[in-house]
């Protein structure tokens, strides 16, 4: 018995299944975006990118995540592994390329985590009049790690546990800002705004109307505010109906972002105007809690809390694309099998998700030290990896599918050609970004790293590092590396001339 113990392989348990379903499925991949944060990040530079035309700068950065989110949807459909953009690119183009998509996803944790648990530990002060200690950046760094913490043992002992509670706190923070929308244009209707707010005009929703160049700075912004949404996805395995629920989570999460985003906007247009926010430029969440006492007086609070729920709840949900990735990666041999393991007791990659949460306190805790600026551009550098990844899905779709793709007219549209074009716009985005990012001067601190924008050597550092990373796991010569380029099994998915995808 003793030497059967010892030969018998150990099984791993799997993830828990059905712990999700669509409604918790939806709030997840709303609360990754940090809805309430990412407009307080946002929304004050874009008006002033593009002046009256932010709502419809908001409508044009939304074109490229629906595209993108069809991609995804499809891709799930025959493919629910919550490796995801890992799984299909390497199913889709290849090791290599499937390697690298994997590597991304996973270093947008490790980059955001820190600075959303950050912001969430200084609002929640703020909010309940602690500034002092909102501005002690040493108390602020402990409580950040102990929330980091906090949120990772959440994410380990039960997906089911952290469904149910970003559940509340989507509502919560949703709730808020539309309060916050519709006394805003109320006031702003009945001439109660600052002098400078305007009035509304289909201008409005021109993105072009401020120029290509401002649009194409505000489009980054915007990728910036809408990224995320995909998280649901990455619980597929542990969501009812894993092959269709998570993409039509992710499509509704779009779909509501839109929605919030514009109304903000026009909210923020018709109270203050965009002189209000050029001339208040420089803090941008600050100025988002300005006009929040604008429009709620002494209820101002309940956008701040709003602000500290969204990055406490973005702080919980980014980690788990992040280790789900890491979770698929080890499964198929592309990194050490130690990152694949579950817990048998809660059914969660808890190795993975622990990692993650490590690994994104020290980069938190070192960039910090460096600089408040260092970690602003380490957000500026998202950027990068969101459009690398996201450009890198959309192009597995059309490759994947390619020989259903003239079956129909919507699988040529929704399968080929949307996902292509969003590829395409993400790709030109991604140019752009290093462009403007060669430049030290567009820098939060204006700095110079080895002659260039900090936020580009941040990510040109992961992009080597991961190619470093994925030369070593070549070398070894797993079972991964002898996967070869596929496309997707008909029986998966029949496409009928009348456009009937089953």
């Amino acid at each position: 018995m003793g030497d059967d113990a010892r030969t018998t392989p150990e099984v791993q348990p799997g993830l828990q299944a059905n712990a999700i379903g669509f409604v918790d499925a939806v709030s997840i991949g709303l609360n990754a975006t940090s809805p309430a944060y990412s407009l307080a990040a946002v929304i004050g530079p874009v008006v002033v990118l593009v002046g009256v035309a932010a709502p419809g700068a908001m409508l044009a950065s939304f074109v490229p995540m629906l595209l993108i989110a069809s991609a995804f949807y499809y891709l799930n459909r025959v493919d629910p592994d919550c490796g995801t953009t890992f799984s299909w690119v390497t199913r889709a183009m290849g090791p290599w390329c499937g390697w690298m998509g994997g590597w991304a996803i996973a270093m947008t944790g490790v980059l955001v985590v820190g600075s959303l648990a950050d912001v969430g530990v200084r609002f929640t002060l703020l909010m309940f009049g602690q500034d002092n200690l909102a501005s002690n950046d040493t108390v602020v760094m402990v409580l950040a790690i102990a929330l980091i913490i906090l949120m990772t043992w959440i994410c380990v002992i039960g997906t089911e546990l952290s469904g149910r509670l970003q559940t509340v706190l989507n509502i919560a923070q949703v709730a808020a800002l539309i309060v916050f929308a519709v006394v805003a244009i109320y006031q702003g209707a009945t001439g109660q705004g600052l002098p400078g707010a305007v009035s509304p005009s289909l201008e409005w929703i021109n993105p072009f109307a401020a120029g290509i160049a401002a649009l194409t700075s505000a489009l980054l912004l915007g990728v910036f505010a809408y990224w995320g949404w995909e998280s649901a996805v990455n619980l597929n395995e542990e969501t009812t109906d894993s092959a269709g629920t998570p993409g039509r989570a992710a499509i509704l999460s779009t779909l509501i972002l839109l929605a919030t985003y514009v109304g903000v906007a026009v909210a923020v247009l018709m109270l203050v105007g965009p002189t209000f926010l050029a001339n208040n430029a420089g803090d941008e969440e600050m100025v988002f809690a300005l006009i929040a006492q604008q429009a709620l007086g002494g209820w101002g609070w309940i956008v701040l809390l709003a602000v500290a729920i969204s990055a406490v709840a973005s702080t919980q949900t980014t980690i788990i694309p992040a280790s789900r990735t890491a979770l698929s990666m080890a499964r198929r041999a592309a990194i050490p099998a130690y990152f694949g393991r579950i817990s048998a007791r809660h059914r969660t990659p808890a190795v993975s998700t622990w990692w993650v949460a490590i690994i994104a306190i020290v980069w938190y805790v070192v960039v910090s030290i460096i600089s408040k600026n260092a970690l602003f551009d380490s957000l500026t550098a998202l950027s990068l990896l969101i459009a690398f990844y996201y450009s890198l899905t959309g192009l597995a779709c059309a490759i994947y599918y390619r020989r259903l793709l003239f079956k129909s007219v919507k699988a040529f549209v929704l399968i080929g050609l949307g996902p292509v074009v969003g590829a395409i716009l993400l790709f030109w985005l991604l140019v752009l970004s290093v462009i403007e990012m060669s430049n030290p001067e567009n820098s939060y601190g204006g700095v110079s790293w080895f002659g260039l924008g900090p936020p580009l050597v941040i990510g040109i550092f992961l992009f080597v590092l991961g190619l470093v990373f994925m030369v070593t796991s070549r070398i070894v010569d797993t079972a991964f590396w002898k996967e070869r380029p596929s496309v997707v099994d008909p029986d998966l998915v029949p496409v009928s001339e009348g456009g009937d995808e089953r």
